[in-house]
């Protein structure tokens, strides 16, 4: 078994290093994973996505059992992971189609211009309390949390709460930290139960009204999926891009050549986003997998019922994939990344992402074009939370 830390701040800094060490080791190695225990990892670009596109000999679920969850988690815990994102065939194309049409590209697309008015807002507003300013909390997670707040129809006026919910969801490290999620979690469960329900007796506009009409008209799904829908929504909605575009930053703050570059031409930005999602690699991991039957794969064998993972980040940094990977190219073609996964699971808001991540970097960097670090390189910390790559605080001021 080979022995990673994937929670250590070198790793964070670094995590190439330790990619190639386990790359070397095989396609597919075994590791101990925090909150997972014992499991099998994919190293390289093709057995990561082989894996991820195998949806008959790796399932998210076996006789009801999700994969990623563990017996001591509590009851709150595993009804919120009812989602799509936990669920095989066919019940995950069942809720998926639900919301696919808000998530279709012209939807996204026509989204545009008012992500970045929301972006320019913020940007303009990162010093209001005086510099240096903290890009995550101030910026990187007020513009996808505003997006999807209103993607999904709920008040302005409620994004605090949200603010402070998704805070403490991101300090989880840990099997202890799951006790103080509890509060948050359940807080936040009677919110959305008391929005649905609000919608049901008084209609609305947005997804939450979406979700409810679908109820009415033809119960595919379920009250309790509907609450794990949202909770899904506002959690992958924001959490993942939050970090996207705070780790973007980061790399365009302590290199300006790059930033400048970058700041000459703004239709330079689509490319530059997918090096981004490459190189940062917020999501680090897959969800954990069940191994259906015994099989044979890269010269391994795996046998009914071990867990297995796709390694993200290693496909996204492996040399036969990407031409020196581990070097961060603003220009980079092709760019085989696989940030938004492959197969079924295939990330449903990948294009709004993109456009955040755009307009984020656009606005900020048109607002503050000298935008710099406010501390020293080797003070910028991660958050010790195994499977993401979230930089804790990302202080900075314009030059």
């Amino acid at each position: 078994m080979e022995r990673v830390d994937f929670t250590s701040q070198a790793y964070f800094r670094n995590p190439i290093a330790e990619i190639e060490r386990l790359r070397t080791a095989g396609p597919i190695v075994k590791v101990r994973f925090p909150m997972i225990g014992e499991v099998w990892v994919t190293t390289t670009h093709e057995w990561t996505g082989r894996m991820l596109k195998d949806s008959e000999a790796f399932t998210i679920r076996k006789d009801g059992k999700i994969a990623g969850l563990r017996w001591w988690m509590p009851g709150l815990i595993r009804a919120i992971a009812d989602n799509m994102l936990t669920m095989d065939e066919p019940d995950h194309t069942r809720l998926r189609s639900i919301v696919d049409e808000a998530f279709r590209r012209q939807a996204v697309l026509e989204m545009e211009p008012r992500i970045l008015a929301i972006a320019d807002q913020l940007a303009g507003e990162l010093f209001a309390d005086g510099s240096p300013a903290d890009i995550v909390e101030c910026y990187a997670r007020r513009i996808p949390l505003s997006v999807i707040c209103e993607l999904l129809g709920l008040p302005v006026a409620d994004r605090a709460k949200f603010m402070a919910w998704t805070n403490s969801f991101t300090r989880l490290t840990g099997a202890f930290g799951f006790l103080g999620l509890i509060p948050a979690m359940a807080s936040m469960k009677r919110y959305l139960e008391a929005r649905l329900e609000a919608a049901r007796r008084y209609g609305g506009e947005g997804l939450i009204a979406e979700l409810v009409r679908v109820e009415k008209e033809g119960g595919r799904i379920s009250p309790r999926e509907m609450v794990a829908m949202v909770f899904l929504l506002l959690g992958a909605g924001t959490e993942t891009t939050t970090h996207l575009i705070s780790g973007s930053v980061y790399e365009l703050a302590r290199d300006s050549a790059l930033r400048d570059w970058l700041a000459e031409d703004w239709n330079r930005a689509d490319l530059a986003v997918e090096e981004f999602l490459r190189f940062v690699s917020p999501v680090q991991f897959s969800k954990p997998r069940f191994v259906q039957k015994d099989v044979e794969a890269a010269g391994v064998r795996l046998r009914k019922g071990e867990k297995i993972m796709a390694m993200v980040a290693a496909a996204n940094m492996d040399p036969m994939a990407n031409e020196q990977p581990e070097r961060l190219d603003l220009e980079r073609r092709p760019n085989r990344h696989l940030s938004f996964g492959t197969g079924i699971h295939f990330c449903l808001g990948h294009q709004l992402a993109r456009i955040e991540a755009k307009c984020a970097l656009r606005a900020l960097f048109t607002r503050w074009p000298t935008l710099k670090l406010a501390v020293a390189d080797s003070e910028i910390r991660w958050r010790e939370r195994p499977g993401l790559r979230a930089i804790a605080r990302l202080p900075v001021a314009a030059a």
